[in-house]
């Protein structure tokens, strides 16, 4: 069937949406026919017109994903496309296991739009989707982009039992991503069964994991059940997988391989009925290449990435993410505190090397130490000069990345100037100052052979040597 046979439903109580939709649409070869009314559009589906319904959520009469679950009943093969401004976790989740077939947050790319509408309107028939989970909860907080991509790849995954790898930064969140996968998936009804990887004794790892027959080892009394059992039914999350021992390793790869494993000193199979979600801070295929970590596990992990930013990608998630955390803290029993405007810009210009861990650790103490109920800038400014940063070598608090290292310099020189003369050729300057020690090292852990150094650098050999003359660096004769 062409794209001039198709028809495209749309509700929305946005008049400038459903204007530049249909003009989208129409300009594509689509048939297109629009409403305000969720009840014209249920009329429209009943009478069976349209090959793909497009509707907003929030509308006069009616909840647009209330209609999805009832369009899947009467014509399952009909595919829903739902959009909202409400871009919670939550909206997400429920678009998806009502039956939509994608979810998009407003504002939205057309392009993207479009692509959708193509996809659904060729993807072959599938299922009817999952009952929703009782309940609304919002595990998952921020509407960047970068969280929305996260909420999309989390909707789709709850209906299946796809293994997950979830990379990040420490104080991201993964194990959050690890129990919405669980909560709102197909096997929430069992048990969520946690395993930090870090926190074991490496010699007891297998043990832990799988369980053991009595005698198995010294100290081994009675049969012990591991974490594999215990995960019966439910999900198993695997935290810290990058610092599982390699004997270990081993016998996870069999249980993924096989779907089922042995206790220690035993010699009976036992099923595995587990779904697997994996979470590291560390960069794995760096481990594989040192020998660390077995790239066929690897490959049995990483079915579906998904990448956990830290906080400094997210910055216009502060706002929410401060309120949510003052409304946990509130709950917790400590005062009910609000943030000023001028509080929540110095959050953002704060560099999070602790992430959102970071964060909520200083909503927590806000809300404890300080007695006014609107917390203004100088408590904020006064909390993050004591937040206590990674130690370098030499045992003195350093920022957690180069970038915030740089961040920070440059906070301090534009406010040391910001009432003298204007800063010139800043730019370059900054550039100097970072590229000099960069090929200063470079050259030293070459023994100033240039050429190993321009190929450590990834320049080329006689860039490397204006970059010398002109930063005025010292060559060592004889080695260039």
């Amino acid at each position: 069937m062409t794209a001039e046979a198709r028809t495209i439903l749309i509700a929305d109580d946005d008049r400038a949406i459903r204007t530049v939709l249909s003009q989208a649409l129409g300009r594509s070869g689509y048939q297109v026919r629009a409403t305000s009314s969720a009840a014209t559009l249920w009329r429209w589906v009943e009478d069976g017109e349209g090959d793909l319904v497009i509707t907003d959520v929030v509308m006069p009469d009616e909840n647009g994903l209330d209609l999805v679950p009832r369009i899947r009943r009467v014509r399952p093969e009909l595919r829903v496309v739902v959009m909202s401004a409400q871009s919670t976790f939550a909206t997400a989740v429920k678009a998806t296991q009502r039956g939509a077939f994608e979810y998009l947050p407003k504002p939205f790319d057309l392009k993207e739009l479009l692509s959708v509408v193509e996809r659904a309107l060729a993807a072959p028939p599938s299922a009817q989707a999952a009952d929703e989970p009782e309940g609304e909860k919002l595990p998952l907080v921020g509407r960047s982009q970068a969280m929305q991509e996260i909420y999309r790849t989390v909707a789709r995954l709850t209906t299946t039992d796809l293994t997950v790898m979830i990379t990040g930064e420490s104080g991201t969140g993964k194990e959050l991503v690890a129990r919405a996968l669980h909560d709102y998936g197909k096997r929430r009804a069992g048990p969520f069964v946690a395993i930090n990887m870090a926190a074991i004794p490496r010699e007891l790892i297998e043990a832990e994991l799988f369980g053991h027959e009595r005698g198995a080892f010294t100290g081994a009394l009675n049969r012990g059940i591991g974490r594999f059992e215990q995960a019966a039914g439910g999900t198993l999350f695997l935290d810290e997988i990058g610092d599982m021992p390699p004997e270990a390793q081993t016998r996870l790869l069999r249980v993924l391989q096989e779907g089922e494993f042995t206790t220690v000193g035993g010699r009976q199979p036992i099923k595995a009925n587990v779904r697997i979600v994996a979470a590291t801070h560390r960069d794995l295929r760096q481990l594989i290449r040192q020998g660390m970590f077995r790239e066929d596990l690897f490959y049995r992990l990483n079915v579906v990435p998904i990448r956990l930013p830290p906080l400094r990608e997210r910055m216009e998630d502060i706002p929410l993410l401060a309120r949510h955390f003052l409304d946990r803290a509130r709950a917790a029993g400590l005062p009910g505190k609000q943030l000023s405007a001028e509080a929540l810009d110095a959050l953002k210009g704060h560099g999070w090397p602790g992430n959102a861990r970071e964060l909520e650790n200083l909503t927590r103490r806000l809300a404890a130490l300080y007695p006014q109920e609107v917390i203004g800038a100088d408590a904020v400014a006064a909390e993050l000069a004591e937040a206590v940063q990674p130690a370098g070598p030499d045992g003195q608090a350093q920022p957690a990345t180069l970038e915030q290292a740089v961040e920070r310099h440059l906070q301090s020189f534009m406010s040391a100037h910001k009432d003298g003369m204007p800063v010139r050729d800043l730019y370059d300057r900054v550039l100097a100052e970072v590229e000099r020690p960069l090929l200063r090292l470079a050259l030293g852990a070459t023994r100033g052979n240039q050429i190993k150094a321009a190929a450590m650098l990834g320049l080329n050999r006689n860039t490397l040597r204006k970059k010398i003359r002109e930063l005025e660096l010292p060559v060592v004769r004889g080695l260039t």
